[in-house]
């Protein structure tokens, strides 16, 4: 499975919109950060185990406004979203927690 990357607001909300009722995680992360270059393969691996989910990266530097919008103040922070609704957060490097809410929610 690929991680999108969206350049923009309106392409991320265009995803977002397009997904229906599958899963959408989102890894709100920054190429410094040690805990997100920790939870990045495991995030790519995440993504080839469970296909199913749609995967957004989102570099919180290059995209400010974007980080700003959903109050990212934690990275990695990954926020789940189901029929265009959020329906969970999960801040820092915590792989099983990511885990468990893609497989209950997939």
């Amino acid at each position: 499975m690929t991680i999108l990357h969206p350049k923009t607001k309106e392409e991320l909300d265009g995803i977002l919109a397009n997904a229906g009722e599958k899963l959408v995680v989102i890894d709100f992360f920054a190429t410094w950060c040690g805990p997100c270059r920790q939870m990045g393969p495991k995030f790519n691996k995440l993504a080839v185990e469970y296909p199913e989910p749609i995967y957004i990266g989102i570099d919180v530097d290059e995209h400010e406004t974007i980080a700003a919008l959903y109050s990212i103040n934690v990275m990695p922070t990954f926020i789940f979203f189901k029929n265009g609704q959020k329906i969970q957060t999960i801040e820092g490097n915590n792989y099983e927690s990511l885990r468990r809410m893609v497989e209950n929610n997939k």
